[in-house]
């Protein structure tokens, strides 16, 4: 039985967004960079806006506080324009046969280039709904995407990204909530720091997939 979760089934797919990026994108793209993602219950989302007032008190706006859903990426990669039908048949069959289940976010991580990130702790049923999606809709990718240049610094990550079209699957997947890319505002230094010392934690579950 699919668990229900207020007006939609255990798929969330963004619809809307999802055409208008198709449209803006065949004007000058032959292919079109597609996130599938996971969707965390509400305690998860409070954790999130928590953070982001946090960082909201140094000035740092966090992709929370610009609007866009809490989401957790399970396999981004590039796919012809043409797939988007066949990607959304696809992930609404992978969401039926999955009901909600336990996740915990712990913890607060920056990277040398200042991404920022809520962690979540690997589980053995986010590391197989990750898995699943990537090994259903990895035939339908873009064959053809370059490889990112960061990439080629990482073995391990480029042997994944030639296989898959993303660096970041099976032994490489790291599941995470991003807050901020690229931030510039030092400020973020301190806020990490604060956040070392008590870091955000909530115990929630995974209650969906959406497609943006």
């Amino acid at each position: 039985m699919v668990k229900q979760h207020s007006s939609f089934s255990w798929l969330f797919i963004s619809f809307t967004f999802l055409t208008l990026l198709a449209t803006s994108a065949s004007s000058y793209a032959k292919s079109i960079s597609i996130n599938v993602f996971a969707i965390p219950s509400k305690p998860i989302v409070e954790l999130v806006a928590n953070t982001s007032d946090k960082l909201a008190t140094h000035q740092i706006t966090t992709f929370y506080q610009q609007g866009l859903p809490v989401h957790a990426t399970l396999y981004l990669t590039d796919y012809p324009l043409e797939a988007q039908n066949e990607i959304k048949q696809m992930v609404e069959r992978i969401a039926k046969e999955h009901q909600s289940f336990e996740i915990k976010a712990n913890g607060f991580s920056v990277s040398p280039s200042n991404w920022a990130f809520i962690n979540l702790e690997k589980s053995y049923q986010l590391q197989r709904l990750a898995d699943e999606v990537t090994l259903k809709l990895e035939p339908l990718r873009d064959h053809q995407a370059p490889v990112p240049s960061w990439v080629k610094h990482y073995p391990n990550k480029l042997v994944a990204f030639e296989r898959y079209g993303s660096p970041n699957v099976f032994q490489n997947f790291q599941p995470h909530l991003t807050l901020l890319a690229n931030e510039k505002n030092p400020a973020l230094a301190l806020v990490q720091k604060a956040l070392h010392a008590e870091p955000p934690q909530a115990q929630g579950e995974i209650i969906g997939i959406g497609i943006g």
